[in-house]
């Protein structure tokens, strides 16, 4: 029986771990740091993400068959690198090939060599370049700072005054620090936004079910971004054919590109599009399982989650069938009072095998335990899963749940998967 570590700490790693518990090929599941929810169905270990070395002597001390990478900082801080120098399998991109995520202008820059489609753009190092860089783009506009901001590093500006007031404080103020030195100005786009994962090794594509995140906090797609609110699976906002188109101009693109510049990828590759009236447009990549993504993706899979991540990292997908089930899944994130900004932690959280009762599956993020009782200990607390024939019957399990969960100011969006209701 196969021994896998996850890492990371969030719902994304409480889901991935739920579905390798499910594979017939694993026997133990670690998850390191992992939260209050993984300790129920996994083995904790206290490693932080980031810490790449305790990580591969972890790997290598307890025989770890497989190691599944899920947050970008880790793979940012080379951990995939360290853990195939140590001759450790693991799943997700070198650094050199996660800077399609962890650098903006490297990606932005990496579409415009191999023709991807996506929006004009311009970068700007200080302020005075980038407000006229604004101007000349018009509003709306998109401004990215170029590094890793936990998902907050971008704002889609619908005023010169907006565009002004976050350049100012990414350039100035230095509110991401050395992730904002220099920022990607982008023309705005209108849409629908859609997420297309797909698994990779060096070669081969194979895009998941197209899921929509929410991202912003409150209910129609008002107030700040988020690192996501919600998400469902699948979106009707797309034909076969078009992720067909996407699958070949972006996703294979993409990994062919690599390659060829010498920075072979494997792992999850998802893409960030808006589907346009001149068709679709990639607005960014990520380099892993998307949160809250994952949460909505993975029930709906039929395909054994170890025989795919193995085959990515040994360069077999080609010989793996991903199978998906009919159905529709929703996540609906249930965050503490305050998120995306300053939120108290330490609130006991009940309700959770009362939601469970009702058919949905509940996701840890941000929660851990004291003295045995179940607390907050983030911004995403939750993420509560509901799962059914269609897409109404999945929103129906998800919110009957949610309604069981309480925890002090709990704050959850109302309107998860409705885009796709007014089709």
């Amino acid at each position: 029986m196969k021994r896998v570590l996850i890492i990371g700490s969030g719902g994304r790693e409480h889901a991935l771990a739920w579905k390798l518990q499910q594979s017939p090929q694993v026997g133990v599941v670690f998850v390191a740091p992992g939260n209050g929810g993984t300790e129920a169905i996994a083995n904790n270990v206290a490693i932080r993400a980031d810490d790449v070395e305790a990580l591969a002597d972890f790997a290598r001390r307890n025989e770890i068959d497989l190691t599944v990478v899920g947050p970008e900082l880790p793979l940012s801080h080379g951990v995939t690198d360290r853990f195939v120098a140590e001759g450790c399998l693991i799943f997700g991109p070198s650094a050199n090939a996660a800077r399609l995520e962890t650098s903006k202008v490297f990606a932005k820059e990496f579409m415009t060599r191999h023709g991807i489609p996506t929006a004009p753009y311009r970068i700007a190092r200080e302020l005075g370049a980038a407000q006229r860089h604004v101007r000349e783009l018009g509003v709306p506009v998109a401004v990215k700072a170029d590094g890793l901001a936990a998902g907050k590093g971008v704002t889609v500006c619908h005023s010169y005054a907006q565009a002004d007031e976050f350049l100012h404080k990414v350039l100035v103020e230095r509110i991401f620090g050395s992730a904002g030195d220099t920022v990607v100005i982008e023309a705005g786009l209108s849409g629908q936004e859609i997420s297309v994962l797909a698994f990779c090794d060096q070669k081969t594509t194979v895009p998941m079910i197209v899921a929509q995140d929410h991202k912003a906090a409150f209910d129609d797609d008002q107030g700040p971004n988020t690192g996501g609110m919600g998400c469902y699976a699948p979106t009707p906002f797309i034909s076969a054919d078009v992720l067909a188109q996407i699958r070949e101009t972006v996703l294979q693109t993409t990994i062919d590109g690599m390659r060829q510049e010498g920075t072979p990828y494997r792992g999850v590759l998802y893409a960030g599009l808006m589907l346009t009236e001149d068709g679709p447009q990639l607005l960014e990549f990520n380099v892993r399982f998307g949160d809250p993504e994952t949460q909505a993706i993975l029930p709906l899979l039929e395909t054994d989650l170890f025989e795919i991540l193995q085959a990515c990292a040994t360069d077999s997908l080609d010989a793996t069938t991903v199978r998906w089930e009919v159905g529709a899944c929703v996540c609906v994130v249930c965050s503490a009072p305050g998120y995306p900004g300053a939120f108290p932690v330490g609130s006991p959280i009940s309700g959770l095998s009362a939601a469970e009762s009702l058919g949905a599956t509940v996701f840890h993020a941000g929660t851990k335990r004291v003295g045995g009782q179940l607390v907050t200990a983030g911004g995403r607390v939750l993420g509560v899963t509901g799962r059914a024939g269609d897409l109404p019957s999945a929103i129906a399990v998800a919110y009957e749940a949610v309604g069981c969960v309480h925890f002090d100011g709990m704050h959850y969006r109302k309107d998860i998967g409705a885009k796709a209701l007014r089709l």
